[in-house]
């Protein structure tokens, strides 16, 4: 791996970096108050093309490569991961996925749309009760005639409030586990769908998040993506390129933690001077330092697979655990750094804290994680 940027990975990084200084982080703290981003950050990431990156440009993508992409997402995580969000998932986990497995009607449908930002896409797998274990799940689409009539309920869906569109998966066969599962590309507005917000998250509080219920809910026959009873496959691939954004969004995470602390540290006196001259406190800034770095170039290494064309699933697994318990110990670091003052959300650290948090639960917990680590390395499954 060629660990230089080229020009044009260093043009769309500082694009990013500018945009998220500009646009995202002064504005974060109250995007986390309020419990909602500015609407408006959907159309400006549609404009500079973050919505389309690595999808063709004959389906309104902006091309580029998997490294160009891991950068975006790094910049918007380091000013509000509740915004990398909305990228990941809409891009990350639908856009990529109809570009990869969607039939051309399909493509011509929802990737110049998604790839602009006039629609989001939303990722319909976690139920109520079950999230790890998503080859349970019980949301069922039945046959009728020319259509599939689909029942059931989804939980902690990234965007489900403003998307257009939902990635779905359901149980269309009679097999157990993950052999009977199908996606599908569902309207939100579609009737019998009901979208309700989930309010009162610890962190990402700006993200609109949303249980799905849906009741008779009718697609055509169309609406299928991928082959009938391939829907885990959709989903398991779909997931492993998203937990390189994933990791990525976390390494913005630990990088703002550490500008946050370094800066705190440099103007902070105790004792007669900055306290970044104390060793203890230089200790957590190198903690934080190291972790960055580290969560970095795990994660770059899965955009260089990627892009090459080599197997990357278990290098995401690895980049997605370093990287997101390295932002739980970063934000931790540098609240400590900030004392009593980090506890307060006139700083960022507090909220650096609260969102770091999740990331080690969503989209595969550490805990998965290390299981298909440990598969990999031994291959036996420890399920």
């Amino acid at each position: 791996m060629h660990l230089e940027l080229t020009p044009e990975q260093t043009a769309v990084r500082r694009l990013a970096a500018d945009f998220t200084d500009r646009e995202i982080a002064p504005h974060a703290a109250a995007w986390d108050r309020a419990e909602q981003v500015d609407p408006g950050i959907v159309r400006a990431l549609g404009d500079l093309g973050f919505l389309g990156l690595t999808l063709p440009e004959e389906y309104g993508g902006a091309g580029g490569d998997h490294l160009s992409y891991a950068l975006v997402t790094e910049e918007l995580g380091r000013g509000d991961s509740a915004v990398r969000g909305i990228v990941s998932v809409s891009l990350g986990l639908v856009a990529k996925t109809i570009a990869a497995w969607g039939d051309e009607e399909q493509k011509r449908t929802w990737l110049p749309r998604l790839a602009s930002g006039a629609a989001l896409g939303c990722f319909g797998l976690t139920e109520p009760g079950t999230g790890s274990d998503a080859a349970s799940l019980t949301t069922r689409a039945v046959r009728d005639g020319g259509d599939w009539v689909i029942d059931g309920s989804k939980m902690f869906i990234t965007n489900g409030t403003w998307a257009d569109v939902v990635l779905l998966f359901a149980r269309t066969g009679g097999a157990p586990g993950h052999q009977g599962i199908s996606a599908f590309l569902v309207p939100a507005d579609a009737p019998g769908l009901t979208r309700r917000p989930v309010h009162g998250k610890l962190g990402l509080r700006g993200q609109a998040t949303a249980e799905l219920v849906l009741e008779g809910v009718r697609v055509p026959a169309a609406a299928l993506l991928g082959p009938e009873g391939k829907g885990f496959s959709v989903a398991m691939s779909a997931l492993a390129k998203g937990r390189m954004s994933v990791a990525a969004g976390c390494v913005g995470i630990a990088q703002a933690a550490l500008d946050a602390a370094l800066g705190y540290a440099g103007q902070r006196e105790q004792f007669g001077a900055p306290i970044a001259g104390r060793q203890l406190v230089q200790e957590l800034l190198c903690d934080i330092a190291v972790d960055v770095d580290a969560a970095r170039l795990l994660t770059w290494r899965v955009a260089d697979l990627i892009d090459r064309g080599k197997p990357f699933a278990t290098e995401a697994s690895k980049a997605k655990l370093f990287a997101s318990e390295a932002a739980v110990r970063a934000a931790n670091n540098a609240l400590q750094v900030f004392g009593g003052y980090g506890y307060i959300d006139e700083y960022p650290v507090g909220k650096l804290v609260r969102d770091a948090r999740v990331m080690t639960l969503y989209e595969g917990t550490s805990q998965i994680q290390k299981l298909l680590i440990g598969r990999a390395l031994t291959g036996v499954s420890a399920f």
